[in-house]
């Protein structure tokens, strides 16, 4: 019986919950679909729970859905009694520097793992040019390779699991399905003409000037906004002190419903079914790319509003093949939702318009979004890692 490749998966939980999604995605599907010994070191644990119910805080060693989770902290790998090897394929989450020993360790192997960085997603051009190119360590004989996530085919892609885009399909023709989704929510079949919103952002100045459109909008709105969003911009809208799971808040046209946390598999769904998702960071903005529907990304604000480049790079992709009408009403709210904290200030009225404007060309939007979640569908990142890793351990063979 073939052994199986081993992976050892490096997270450092930096904030909110975008590192721990997307490192707990990659360890499933190398695990679920290419077989692959997976363990996953995960530095922050009560994180990993909230994203993941079955994850133990307390725990230093569980295993979870097929895969080893450890909590990773220094008195694992400075211990002498607990000498760790290191797996074959070893990826390091978003630059999370592994620990020294560990390092060591790899060095001092006959045959040499092959140690990856996990880069951040971005559509930056330079990106393409980046993917795959080694780094050797100061004063070892190790070499470290960058893999970048991305949009384009000269980059490692995206985590698609296998069968996604066909789960999604059966689900967004299935009355039925998703009559049940919304039950286990507790909320009502949608009603003639609604539009339903699911909302995930960071804290956000103009989110009252987007709900205020909203509830003078000539059509019904419902908006769902998930545990752990920026809540207290919530509250301050409806002029409450605290807004908590559960609440349903009216106002005009405007209902918003305050969600509980949901585990990855539903919050798929919950992209799928509503009409249109507002989504941050990197995990989420993936997710509602695949989901094929409309969507507004708020990107995670950087120093010196470095973000705001990464963000245009990503709307010169995803625009091409837009009317141009569509494409300056899409920019325009995204503009207006990203760069009201910064240098440019968007006023309440004309947040409301950028809105309005853009929702006009909601057909044209949704077949667009799913063309372009199709095309994103054929580059797989864990695939492409797998093919990248078999590549250089081979080398490593010849040169052993």
């Amino acid at each position: 019986m073939k052994k199986l490749i081993s992976c050892d998966i490096f997270c450092a939980v930096v904030d909110n919950f975008g590192d721990i999604g997307v490192c707990w995605r990659l360890a499933k599907q190398l695990a679920h679909e290419h077989s692959m010994a997976v363990r996953l070191w995960v530095d922050n644990l009560s994180s990993f729970h909230k994203l993941h119910a079955a994850i133990s805080p307390l725990l230093s060693v569980q295993y979870c859905s097929g895969i080893e989770i450890r909590r990773w902290d220094s008195s694992i790998f400075e211990s002498e009694h607990q000498k760790v090897a290191p797996a074959q394929l070893v990826i390091e989450g978003f630059a999370c520097d592994l620990p020294e020993s560990y390092i060591l360790a790899m060095a001092r192997q006959e045959h040499q793992s092959v140690w990856i960085n996990l880069e951040h997603l971005s559509a930056e051009e330079w990106v393409d040019g980046c993917h795959c190119l080694p780094s050797p360590h100061p004063s070892l004989p190790l070499v470290k390779h960058f893999f970048f996530p991305g949009f384009t085919s000269q980059t490692g892609g995206l985590l698609v699991e296998r069968g996604l885009i066909g789960r999604r399909d059966t689900f967004q023709a299935d009355a039925h399905a998703q009559a049940k989704f919304w039950q286990a929510l507790d909320v009502p079949l949608p009603s003639q003409n609604e539009v339903r919103v699911s909302l995930l952002c960071y804290g956000n100045m103009m989110l009252p000037s987007l709900f205020l459109s909203w509830a003078k909008s000539d059509i019904p709105i419902l908006c769902f906004v998930s545990e752990g969003c920026a809540l207290s911009g919530v509250a301050d809208f409806f002029g409450r002190n605290i807004v908590a799971v559960g609440d349903v808040l009216q106002h005009g046209n405007l209902e918003v419903r305050v969600l509980p946390f949901i585990e990855q598999e539903h919050y798929d769904e919950l992209l799928w079914i509503c009409d249109i998702n507002f989504v941050r960071g990197e995990d989420s903005c993936v997710r509602a790319q695949l989901a094929g529907r409309p969507f507004v990304w708020q990107i995670y604000p950087q120093q010196d509003s470095a973000h705001i480049k990464k963000l245009s790079a990503f709307m010169v992709l995803y625009r091409a093949g837009l009317p141009p009408s569509t494409t300056q009403a899409l920019c325009s709210l995204w503009d207006g939702w990203n760069l009201a904290n910064h240098e440019e200030f968007v006023t309440s009225t004309d947040l409301a318009q950028r809105w309005n404007e853009c929702w006009a060309h909601k057909e044209t939007l949704q077949r667009h979004a799913r063309a372009w979640s199709s095309y994103l569908s054929e580059n797989n990142l864990a695939l492409n890692l797998l093919n990248f890793f078999q590549k250089i351990d081979r080398m490593h063979d010849l040169k052993a």
